[in-house]
């Protein structure tokens, strides 16, 4: 519970509503309480730390200002939204942010009616906005529909589709867009756009002068002289501010000001509410803002583990088992140093994915395009048209949104491409949006892809060898974290294409296990005097393996982190029959649903694809394996 001594008004505010019973003059000293309080409840909780604390006197004034949740207040990315849910009914389970039952670390509509639309991806807020006040709009509704854009979802192309359909419309939509502007996503933003705002941040004089302008003209905006004063604005803007994108799109812009000055802030949206058509108020914010450590590492402070808010975040001694993004980035560098045509391409995803060491040891061959994953995608298939090796690294849900260009740029033409893919799987903490589950189906239906999934550490990097020489599209998918800890070779060898791996040979049952299932089907495999296969390609699949064992074995129980439906299961099973073959086959793996948030082991063993969980299906299919594993125990 909150303590009312240290935060006597922020333990008055239940919802908006109690807020808005405040005095307007003491908006400053409830945004200091709320940036406290979020300091507070991260370092127990672990989260998203560095942009929520940019958005406090925001998110501070929006509540003021508007009757939310009446008023649709709809924000981009989802890491600016904890102070959102401290003052939207969600104050005291803050605390339980990205744990099983808790609060999720994203706005989420069956949380909260204060949630207005769900989100985890970046650059979605305009679109939806725009939908929802065309939709009021058409019902002769006139609640507020803001969006709240920012940590570089500015960078994605469908924000501006949204701009320019809005900018369009007649009747022009009831909308404001909010920028807020900070310079940063989950590391610097890069790019053109970044560019520009960076020269609109200064023009200062531009904005006195349009203030002044209004004064002159008052509401009077349809006379002939409002209409030649704006024209001689547009021409004004030019000099001092080098792109009127926002403008010539159609919005109004305001800006920018200070996003920490709630004041001007309550000014500003006061105003703007009044005003008819699409609006862009533009502000400019520090990520990680009152915090002075975060405001030094602005990336190290994205996201952390609990942590003591007086001391900061404290590296644990020890020697770590390396992740499977630290392979990746071991080999990405190895594999440039052995060839010089290898070119590596983020969706602003540098820390993430682990081309940090990439990003330093080969600048000229390092591309972060921004939180665009489309254009990674095609941009590597025109690098691979002329002789390039690109490799895009991207997380497994992130590429979804580059699903058509992997089709119809790079798979068509079988392009030299490969994608690791990191988060492959049951992800955990971030929740649904975030999860990998999907990677295999919607990938080996794809001619021409190799989809590949590692067992282990080692195997992941020479999967990765394998997938860079192979000559067309290749995937190397695996799971967020460590492994089972096997050491990794330094060497860059291949694998055979299509072949699999028998870790032990059994009787009655063979469990054919698919990338981070594989240990735990050891396991199960050993108890029960089974023969477990690592299966390692996903496409092309061991057909002769699997023919082999159908011939030997009673049944196949299929594992694999991903759905069910249309994964790697399911092309055993049509492997089986292409051939004609009738055998009994169990699928295990993530159910048809999405799952919430949760650690990774408490998501796997809900689905039933922990060590435990496989054998009691195993044994419900097939009572009497159980029975030699039993006489051995009692021989023993």
């Amino acid at each position: 519970m909150i303590d009312p001594q240290r935060y006597p008004r922020l333990s008055r505010i239940e919802t908006p509503a109690d807020l808005r019973g405040f005095d307007e003059a003491e908006l400053p000293a409830i945004a200091d309480e709320l940036r406290a309080y979020l300091i507070e409840s991260v370092g127990k909780s672990g989260g998203h730390f560095g942009a929520g604390l940019g958005v406090i006197e925001l998110t501070v004034a929006l509540h003021y200002l508007y009757d939310t949740p009446n008023d649709r207040l709809v924000w981009d990315v989802g890491h600016q939204c904890y102070p959102h849910k401290i003052l939207t009914g969600r104050r005291d389970r803050i605390h339980t942010v990205k744990q099983k039952d808790g609060v999720a670390p994203f706005p989420k509509r069956e949380e909260s009616e204060y949630d207005t639309f769900g989100v985890g991806h970046s650059s979605t807020s305009i679109s939806a906005a725009l939908g929802m006040a065309i939709a009021n709009a058409r019902a002769g509704d006139e609640r507020k529909v803001v969006a709240v854009i920012g940590d570089g979802a500015m960078t994605a192309g469908m924000a501006y589709e949204a701009l320019n359909h809005a900018g369009g419309m007649d009747p022009e939509p009831s909308l404001l867009v909010i920028l807020n502007d900070n310079r940063m996503s989950i590391s610097e933003n890069v790019g053109g756009i970044t560019k520009m705002l960076g020269r609109m941040t200064g023009s200062r004089t531009l904005n006195a002068i349009r203030e002044g302008g209004k004064k002159l003209l008052g509401d009077k905006r349809s006379s002939g002289t409002a209409r030649f004063v704006r024209r001689w604005e547009e021409h004004w803007k030019g000099m001092f501010v080098p792109s009127t994108l926002f403008e010539e799109m159609g919005f109004h812009y305001t800006g920018p000001i200070d996003g920490h000055d709630v004041k001007a802030l309550a000014a500003a949206l006061k105003t703007l509410k009044t005003l008819k058509g699409p609006q862009l108020l533009h502000i400019i914010t520090t990520k990680g803002k009152g915090y002075e450590l975060a405001e030094g590492d602005q990336i190290g402070y994205h996201a952390v583990s609990p942590f003591d808010p007086s001391l900061g975040v404290v590296s644990k001694p020890g020697a770590k088992k390396p992740t499977y993004t630290d392979v990746f980035g071991d080999w990405l560098c190895d594999m440039a140093a052995a060839d010089p045509k290898l070119m590596g391409i983020t969706p602003a995803m540098r820390e993430g994915s682990g081309l940090v060491r990439f990003s330093k040891e080969y600048p000229e061959r390092y591309f972060d395009v921004a939180i665009a994953e489309q254009h990674a995608v095609t941009l590597a298939a025109g690098m691979a048209c002329e002789g390039a090796k690109p490799v895009v690294a991207i997380y497994s849900t992130f590429l979804q949104r580059g699903y058509d260009q992997l089709v119809h740029d790079v798979a068509i033409q079988n392009l030299d491409v490969l994608f690791a893919i990191d988060r492959g799987g049951v992800v955990g903490p971030d929740g649904a949006t975030h999860a990998g589950n999907l990677d295999l189906s919607y990938l080996r239906c794809v001619p021409n892809m190799v989809v590949m999934a590692p067992a282990d550490e080692n195997e992941c990097r020479q999967m990765l060898s394998t997938g860079f020489r192979h000559e067309g599209p290749a995937a190397v998918r695996y799971p967020r974290g460590t492994g089972p800890g096997v050491a990794v070779q330094s060497d860059l060898d291949t694998l055979p294409i299509g072949k699999a791996e028998v870790r032990a040979r059994g009787s009655r049952i063979a469990l054919l296990a698919f990338g981070a299932l594989v240990p735990a089907a050891e396991k199960v495999g050993a108890e029960l005097g089974l023969t477990v296969v690592n299966m390692r390609f996903v496409k092309p699949l061991d057909r002769a393996l699997i023919l082999e064992l159908a011939k030997s074995h009673e049944g196949f129980v299929t594992l694999e982190d991903n759905v069910v439906m249309g994964g790697a299961g399911s092309a055993v099973a049509e492997s089986l029959n292409e051939a004609h073959l009738t055998l009994p086959i169990m699928h295990l793996g993530l159910p048809d649903e999405f799952q919430h948030h949760a650690g990774r082991e408490d998501l796997l063993a809900e689905a039933g694809l922990d060590a435990a969980g496989i054998r009691k299906a195993l044994l419900a299919r097939w009572p009497d394996l159980e029975q030699p594993a039993m006489r051995n125990v009692a021989a023993s």
